[in-house]
């Protein structure tokens, strides 16, 4: 008599439970963190891990450092931001374009300020900017056409005029979580620094460091 042989899909079927059950904890450890760090960005792993219904065990079985969750859940926030980001109007003329986005930007990062500023805590700012590499190319975008256009500066590298947008941002962020601007504020004082910033320069001399303009 033939020997009963199991299916072989049963060592597959055996594991896809445990499969469901990290994916499922991933989720709740993410939505916790972004809920937790978005309301205090103080909040420790402990209280993450009870929020998400985790044992610490778990969260850090899948983040093995604070660190490595906070950067998990920016880039989550950052990837849903970039999609609603593409519903902004982001046609015509270049100035115009980037006050929408601006405004339509700090719409997004002033709910996630706090996680804005833990992460510029906790993360180094290479790794601030490459997470950012999706909204800074829509930026990159508006600037380039102005370039074209005459309405923004061409003496200065556009990735520096990219990464003062982008900083300036995360700048807004941290003073508005500090209380030393409102978020009400935020939008003019963004649009008017970074069209101030990119607006063409007339020809001046930069001084060379240690001798200031000669008073004239």
């Amino acid at each position: 008599m033939e020997s009963e042989i199991e299916p072989a899909t049963t060592g597959q079927e055996a594991t896809r439970p445990r499969r469901a059950d990290a994916v499922r904890n991933i989720t709740a450890i993410l939505e916790a963190a972004t809920e937790c760090l978005s309301r205090d960005p103080d909040v420790s792993i402990a209280e993450i891990a009870a929020a998400a219904g985790v044992g610490r065990i778990t969260l850090y079985g899948h983040f093995k450092t604070r660190a490595e969750l906070v950067d998990a859940v920016l880039a989550s926030t950052v990837e849903q931001a970039d999609r609603l980001l593409g519903a902004t109007d982001t046609s015509g003329d270049p100035r115009a374009a980037l006050v929408r986005l601006t405004t339509a930007s700090w719409q997004i990062v002033d709910r996630f300020r706090n996680l804005t500023v833990v992460a510029m805590r906790e993360l180094p700012p290479e790794r601030m900017l490459a997470v950012h590499d999706l909204i800074m190319r829509r930026i990159e975008s508006i600037i380039e056409r102005g370039q074209r256009s005459g309405d923004f500066r061409t003496d200065l590298p556009t990735p520096w005029l990219v990464a003062v947008a982008v900083n300036l941002m995360h700048l807004a962020a941290t003073e508005t979580a500090a209380g030393r601007v409102s978020s009400d504020e935020v939008p003019g004082l963004l649009s008017a620094t970074l069209l101030a910033a990119l607006s063409p320069q007339r020809s001046a001399a930069v001084p060379a460091a240690g001798h200031p303009p000669t008073a004239r």
